[in-house]
């Protein structure tokens, strides 16, 4: 009796983890044993790499998008800038409606940032836009049915060489704005320098797309960006560890104490690791949230605490905050519209994050449209962004006024 309760119960926190994550229950699962993305030499990297410049294809090959036959898909290999602002390759997919443009100017792109997926390579979305599970591709192929572009980044360390940076916008917003460069630049697209541009994530992925808005000005000013939309947005790390400490989703924290030290190797989460913690760490290697190992290991890791996979806590360390404060939004205006939003009752991502986030960027003067999703946790808020956020990108698209609403 006491087993079958025990497994009723992981099994009921690994059902709402998924769900709190955003999964789509409509797509399967798939097991991690599948081939990884780097056991494929396409994601090898060449050492060193080519010269060029941030948004310069290293390769490409033709692909699939599983559920949409009227589009051409192109798998890419192009490079970036990581967190600590050295160049490296990220992999990632180039979508384009094979039905000509009918609206008016340039067909648009968006570049979508995916939400979270684990760190195992294969979680990278060009594996599984290709095999059709991927959570999100429902809403990409709404913007493929829009007539519209889509470039999805896989993201520093998905599919590529080392662990997922997971959380760390540095690098996240980067790769989010080269692979629109990359899309722009891949022959036979159609696309262009001068192809309107917008961003759209939640979750993890509105964490990417609020750093595009934030970097963009600077480090991308050659796009021609029109508007960025940015939902359940996981905005500042600390924050993030103090509402996900010792409560259902402690492995989101331990997922991104890992994206930090790979990050910032000086780190050192080894160091810091008792056993429990150096056992975690190896399973988390190869999590994705369509594996079948996901739940026991969200089990393992649901309502304990940093100190119970630690000899001493690396988030109290100075060095450690020092990093997590450097990848804390809120600090520069972007420079475009920015749709925003978050439910209210977010189990995930704490509402007050986003909710500081949104009275920061308004004392900085950005043209800010914020949504409220009162009746909504995490899942629901995730569903009901989105016709919100096409709609914002829709009227950016077409050159329309906005004020928002700061």
């Amino acid at each position: 009796m006491r087993h079958g309760m025990f497994r009723r119960t992981a099994l009921a926190i690994g059902a709402g983890a998924l769900l709190g994550l955003g999964v789509a229950p409509a797509v399967p699962a798939v097991a991690d044993n599948t081939a990884a993305p780097a056991d494929d030499p396409f994601y090898l990297p060449p050492s060193p790499l080519p010269a060029g410049t941030p948004g310069d294809i290293v390769r490409s090959r033709p692909a699939k998008f599983a559920v949409n036959a009227a589009v051409t898909s192109t798998q890419v290999l192009y490079q970036t800038q990581n967190a600590t602002g050295n160049t490296v390759a990220v992999s990632g997919t180039v979508l384009v409606p094979t039905k000509a443009w009918a609206g008016t100017g340039p067909r648009p792109l968006v570049s979508y940032a995916v939400g979270t997926r684990g760190i195992g390579d294969s979680c990278a979305p060009s594996k599984t836009l290709a095999q059709g599970v991927d959570y999100e591709q429902f809403h990409i192929n709404d913007l493929l049915n829009k007539g519209w572009a889509v470039a999805v980044t896989d993201m520093e360390g998905l599919g590529t060489p080392g662990v997922h940076p997971y959380i760390v916008g540095q690098s996240a917003g980067r790769a989010v704005l080269d692979m629109a460069r990359a899309a722009q630049r891949l022959p036979g697209t159609g696309l262009n320098a001068s192809t309107p541009v917008g961003v759209v994530g939640y979750s993890q992925g509105g964490s990417s797309a609020g750093w595009a808005a934030e970097l963009a000005p600077t480090y991308a000013p050659d796009l021609n960006l029109k508007g960025v939309s940015a939902g359940g947005i996981p905005a500042d790390p600390l924050a993030m560890r103090t509402f996900l400490e010792g409560g259902p989703f402690t492995g989101l924290m331990l997922m991104a104490a890992l994206g930090f030290d790979s990050a910032y190797p000086d780190l050192k989460l080894d160091s810091y690791l008792n056993e429990t913690g150096k056992r975690i760490k190896e399973r988390y290697q190869s999590v994705c949230l369509v594996s079948f190992d996901l739940g026991p290991v969200l089990f393992d890791t649901a309502f304990r605490r940093i100190n119970d996979f630690t000899t001493r806590s690396p988030l109290d360390d100075p060095a450690w905050q020092a990093k997590f404060n450097l990848n804390k939004l809120g600090s520069t205006r972007p420079a475009v519209p920015v749709f925003q939003s978050h439910a209210r009752f977010d189990e995930v991502v704490g509402f007050d994050q986003g909710n500081t986030l949104r009275n920061d960027w308004c004392k900085a003067g950005t043209n800010l449209t914020w949504k409220t999703y009162i009746v909504a946790e995490h899942l629901i808020g995730f569903l009901r962004n989105w016709p919100d956020a096409t709609a914002f990108l829709n009227d950016r698209f077409q050159n329309k006024p906005v004020t928002g609403n700061c």
